[in-house]
């Protein structure tokens, strides 16, 4: 059906504004993760915590940034991005003030989950905000840009938590945090416009139809609505539409928007409607959904453990203080971006040269092809770093390795998560946000795991098991791109044929209603 001010169709300096602005809050987000990393001995020391207390200040952290964003991204398929935007940042900035005054790691763990919950919402809604504004043709290039934000924090993270820490103490750290999140709040009250339109997503849609079935308003074909309107009537189109490529057309005649708009109520939804568990399900009763984010969430994972173990090897090992640990972990972050610039435009590039090759008619899978380079060599790099800290070679072997691990890690990853929204239209929020439930999960694990598996085992062999948990990522995405089309497929006609009878067995419930 027609998009009323449709993104899509806004003029590329009002997209990449909107782009920018996303991508600001993201970095706050992102920098909240691991800020604190260089202050570990200050910290622990200043509120009598352990090394365990504080890597759970950490885990917890991340496992409540995961699991989140399955509230909030259901909040903003009914209400909108921008109000999720506003009062997650808000959130967010008052957790920091907190943890900047506290006197015990009780209070930093507890008001570490309130900070979590409040940078979850930019991270899972971010990528869906992408998809609301860009063409599938230009979002792997568009998602690499967008990375680099999430990107950036883990790697000046570290750098910005040592100059504070040096400079006055840790908890500058949280003050930094908390004034930076309410700046970008008030962007976003102030400059940022909603980029959410229900005609294109499912779960709006669902949750519309529902509110209709109880009304017995419309036929129960709606929401599929026609782009055109014939006589006064509204036939039904297929349930399988696809939403994203229904965008306006300026040759769209007055008279067929006022006929749809003059045939549908006036429904008004609220929070009560929200029901995050059923979008999530359906999402994950997809093979190929479920091995992607499996893939995802362990890439994701590897990314936290290598910033925390490296800067723990660093401080005990070489004897850094946390403004060298800060300078050398930046070196991650460093190949992560690059990776991410150029592994999104790859992306891109291969699916159009596929496309091409295929007489014009693409599908998601075939963007996969663009991750075997960091395939091939992700799972050397990752033993290779082992090593290399266990022999305690030079700081800048180390740094290319870790260059080279975040290169390739993100390379797999952008191109894996644009995978993700083009093979789930009208479902990127709630797929975004059960990506970032699985990496909060595996995250959550890999951080409680990394203390005990460094000591025990040491870097050599802890990054050799990781290059094997790397090497069944990669795993994954090789399975999806042999049968994801069609896993996904089935999954289309299964869908489609569960609405049909729905809407048959309620049909016959209204007409037996109504002829009593």
């Amino acid at each position: 059906m027609p998009v009323v001010n449709d993104p899509r169709a806004w003029s590329p300096l009002r997209k990449n504004a909107s782009l920018v602005l996303i991508s600001s809050a993201s970095l706050v987000a992102a920098l909240a993760a691991n800020i604190q990393n260089p202050a570990v001995q200050e910290m622990e020391a200043d509120l009598r915590a352990t090394g365990s207390q504080f890597s759970l200040s950490i885990s917890i952290f991340i496992l409540t940034q995961g699991l989140m964003p399955l509230i909030w991204s259901a909040i903003s398929e009914v209400k909108g991005r921008k109000l999720v935007y506003v009062l997650s940042l808000i959130l967010f900035s008052l957790g920091s003030v907190i943890v900047a005054r506290s006197q015990h790691i009780g209070e930093v763990i507890g008001f570490r989950c309130l900070q979590a919950a409040g940078s979850s919402a930019v991270i899972a809604i971010g990528a869906a905000s992408l998809v609301d504004i860009f063409e599938p043709a230009e979002r792997g290039a568009k998602m690499g840009v967008y990375y680099i934000a999430p990107l950036l924090g883990p790697a000046i993270g570290p750098t910005f938590g040592g100059i504070l820490t040096s400079t006055w103490n840790w908890r500058a750290i949280f003050w930094f945090l908390a004034i930076i999140s309410a700046t970008t709040s008030l962007c976003f009250l102030i400059f940022f416009q909603d980029t959410f339109r229900c005609e294109r997503s499912l779960i709006y849609q669902q949750v519309l139809k529902k509110r209709l079935r109880a009304s017995t308003l419309l036929p129960l074909s709606y929401p599929n609505l026609p782009s055109t309107v014939e006589q006064g009537s509204l036939p039904a189109k297929k349930s399988n539409i696809d939403i994203e490529k229904t965008t306006v057309n300026a040759n769209v005649e007055d008279v067929q928007r006022k006929a749809i708009a003059a045939a549908l109520p006036t429904v008004h939804l609220s929070i009560k409607d929200i029901n995050f568990l059923k979008p999530l399900f359906q999402v994950l009763r997809r093979k190929s959904n479920l091995l992607m984010l499996i893939s995802c969430g362990l890439i994701y994972a590897y990314g936290f453990v290598i910033i925390y173990t490296t800067s723990r090897t660093l401080s005990s090992q070489y004897h850094y203080n946390p403004l060298k640990v800060g300078l050398v972990t930046i070196s991650y972050g460093a190949g992560s971006i690059i990776g991410s610039i150029l592994g999104g435009r790859w992306s891109d590039r291969e699916l159009a040269r596929q496309k091409a090759a295929n007489g014009g008619k693409g599908y998601p899978e075939m963007r996969l092809k663009s991750t075997i380079l960091g395939m091939i060599f992700l799972p050397p790099c990752i033993i290779g770093l082992g090593w290399i800290c266990r022999h305690r070679l030079p700081v800048a072997v180390m740094c290319t390795f870790l260059f080279l691990s975040g290169f390739f890690s993100i390379w797999i990853y952008s191109s894996s998560l644009a995978y993700i929204v083009d093979a789930n239209v009208g479902r990127s929020s709630t797929t975004v946000a059960g990506n970032v439930a699985f990496r909060g999960i595996f995250s959550f694990i890999g951080i409680e795991t990394a203390t005990p598996l460094q000591d025990d085992l040491g870097d050599g062999w802890m990054y050799t098991l990781w290059a094997a948990v790397a090497s069944l990522s990669c795993l994954c995405i090789l399975v999806v791109w042999w049968k994801g089309e069609q896993w996904r497929v089935e999954a289309e006609l299964r869908e489609a044929e569960h609405a049909k009878r729905l809407d048959e067995a309620d049909l016959s419930t209204s007409k037996s209603v109504s002829n009593h």
